[in-house]
């Protein structure tokens, strides 16, 4: 293996070409362990459209989101042999690498140019579709929850996109923040409720839409 392919997430375009979704996961990372390139190239695949969906639903910024979503990658890659299943999925595992990353970004005063698709992983109905009036209208509930997921505090937005976006259970999402599970819950319910009260009823009647929110 070499030093670029072990310290650096493999090209995308080239995963795609050797990732079999049907390979149990700890069979995956048994192969990562033997240094296998298309191992390698497979996990980064299986998992890199979720976590930069996390990253940039955190960090609010595409740049951002792109640099910690490889930091991530890269820092999971080279800790591998410290995973331990008992403990955590993989999938936590890597999500609590990525959060904490995000936190380190937060100070950060980049521009927040949004990309509501990329918001809690949410795929939005074509706007062709829909009359003028109906597209004027989604723009607008869409800029508002836009405008209040910018609003919540860092904790807040972890919690509910954990768990809104990514459906990690409670129990994950404790994982991930390093909190307990109470606290957690408490946290997804104080944003919910946030959420709820920043928003027109238009934009909760958008994230009705999407998700019982």
């Amino acid at each position: 293996m070499t030093v670029y392919n072990l310290y650096h997430p493999p090209n995308p375009s080239d995963a795609a070409m050797t990732l079999d979704t049907a390979e149990p996961i700890d069979a995956l990372i048994a192969r990562c362990l033997q240094r296998e390139q298309t191992a390698y190239a497979a996990l980064y695949e299986r998992y890199t459209q979720g976590l930069y969906r996390l990253c940039y639903s955190l960090v609010l910024n595409r740049q951002d989101a792109e640099d910690v979503a490889q930091e991530s990658f890269v820092y999971a890659f080279k800790n591998l042999h410290h995973f331990d299943a008992a403990k955590a999925s993989f999938k936590t595992w890597l999500y609590t690498i990525a959060v904490s990353r995000c936190r380190n970004t937060y100070r950060r005063k980049r521009p927040m140019l949004l990309d509501f698709s990329q918001l809690f992983g949410l795929e939005m109905r074509d706007t062709e579709t829909l009359n003028p009036e109906q597209a004027v209208s989604r723009r607008a509930a869409q800029d508002a929850v836009e405008a209040a997921l910018v609003q919540l505090s860092p904790t807040l937005r972890e919690a509910v996109v954990l768990r809104y976006g990514h459906a990690l259970t409670y129990r994950e999402i404790a994982e991930v923040m390093h909190c307990p599970q109470k606290t957690a819950e408490s946290r997804v319910r104080l944003a919910h409720d946030r959420l709820r009260s920043l928003l027109t009823p238009v934009g909760r009647g958008l994230l009705e839409e999407l998700f019982s929110f």
